[in-house]
């Protein structure tokens, strides 16, 4: 049976999704995909809840793109649903936008003091440019280093402690650099020319993505119990695999954490359905200075649900990851003893003959969705050229 397929893909997300149909369709390659989960689209999957709510089981996903062929690839299984997102922070009771912008100003120094510094920012960088706290620190008029001043402690820092439980001196300066004020009144949260949300869902995206005759599925399938590792190759099923395998999932977990587990910060969200029609202003607030929650998601906002008499929202706290039953890994820890730590899994994986790491979990690193299916795309090409 195991012999009838030419690829292994480890993960239905979007890195192994992209990846099957990429070998299967351009590559005429007969594709095995193995899920872990008891469903596809990894992350990114969407479901109506007990009220007939729809939500993103894992966090919200905001489609958004720079990249036209990312764009175009995946309209080839979705229509799409117009949808800019807006996010305001909480701060201290008052909403305002994020990233901090020329709204955000008014809003946090008043009419006339905003009024001021606005012409300052913008005779001396531009309008619609993005600043970073850095620059504006740098800069010798005190009232706009004192804005930065602002920014770091009333948007940023609370947040990010929350997000990565680290206290100020621990947090990376150079995250602390990239930290923009906004100099437009634009309030989206992206400025990318391509947004939008999947019109049918993202679980529906990847149904169509995963339907060719090449691909076949298996859902609650731990491929760990499947696959033999050994120099220089992998056996499925203890028979030698010869064909292309593409991991997507934990690759430390690959190797039974043999060199300690790799740190990552997972997320609980404490999904409540409220019977009115909406909760809050936006699709997202974030909380940066107040509440055990970074941030809380309405997820009628994102999908355009028409429900009057009930929402469901999803308050995200964020904690360290441990590897215990339910808890999914989010974002790693970069750091370099981290990337030592990986280096080493890295190597062990690069043995196994044809076997490639692709994605936020195999690579350690941060991955947008547009960013993963560019990186999926990418791969397939260069395998699909050596193979010519």
């Amino acid at each position: 049976m195991t012999q009838s397929y030419d690829c292994l893909v480890i993960g239905a997300g979007f890195a192994g999704a992209v990846a099957a149909r990429e070998l299967a369709e351009r590559g005429g390659k007969r594709v095995l995909v193995l899920e872990r989960r008891n469903h596809i689209a990894g992350n990114a999957y969407d479901l109506p809840d007990e009220a007939g709510v729809v939500i993103h089981q894992y966090g919200p996903h905001i489609f958004h793109t720079r990249d036209r062929r990312v764009y175009d690839y995946l309209s080839r299984f979705t229509r799409w649903r117009d949808y800019q997102h807006r996010v305001v922070a909480n701060v201290h009771g008052v909403e305002m936008p994020v990233p901090f912008n020329l709204t955000s100003l008014e809003l946090a120094f008043g009419k006339e003091k905003a009024q001021r510094l606005e012409e300052k920012l913008i005779a001396q960088y531009g309008a619609e440019e993005k600043v970073t706290i850095l620059d504006l620190r740098k800069n010798e008029d005190p009232e706009i280093s004192a804005l930065a001043d602002y920014v770091y402690e009333n948007v940023f820092l609370h947040y990010t402690m929350k997000q990565w439980d680290q206290s100020p001196e621990e947090i990376d300066p150079n995250t602390t650099a990239r930290v923009p004020v906004f100099l437009s009144r634009d309030d989206r949260y992206f400025q990318d020319p391509w947004q939008g949300m999947p019109l049918d869902g993202y679980t529906a995206l990847f149904r169509n993505l995963l339907d060719h005759p090449n691909i076949t599925v298996e859902l609650g399938v731990d491929a760990r119990t499947r696959l033999t590792l050994h120099e220089g190759g992998v056996e499925l099923d203890g028979v030698p695999f010869p064909g292309i395998v593409i991991y997507t999932g934990a690759v430390d977990e690959l190797f039974g954490c043999r060199y300690g587990r790799l740190p990552y910060r997972t997320l609980e969200f404490r999904f409540e359905t409220h019977p009115v029609e909406w909760y809050q202003s936006h699709g997202t607030v974030n909380y940066t200075v107040s509440e055990p929650w970074t941030r809380i998601t309405e997820f009628k906002y994102l999908t355009g649900q028409e429900l009057p008499d009930r929402t469901t929202i999803a308050k995200e706290i964020s904690h360290a990851y441990t590897g215990a039953e339910g808890e999914t890994p989010y974002y790693a820890i970069i750091n370099p003893a981290n990337n030592a730590l990986y280096a080493q899994y890295r190597t062990l994986c690069s043995n196994l003959g044809q076997f490639y790491l692709l994605g936020r979990l195999a690579e350690y690193k941060y991955y947008n969705m547009d960013a993963i299916v560019a990186r999926a795309l990418s791969l397939c090409d260069d395998l699909l050229q050596r193979k010519e």
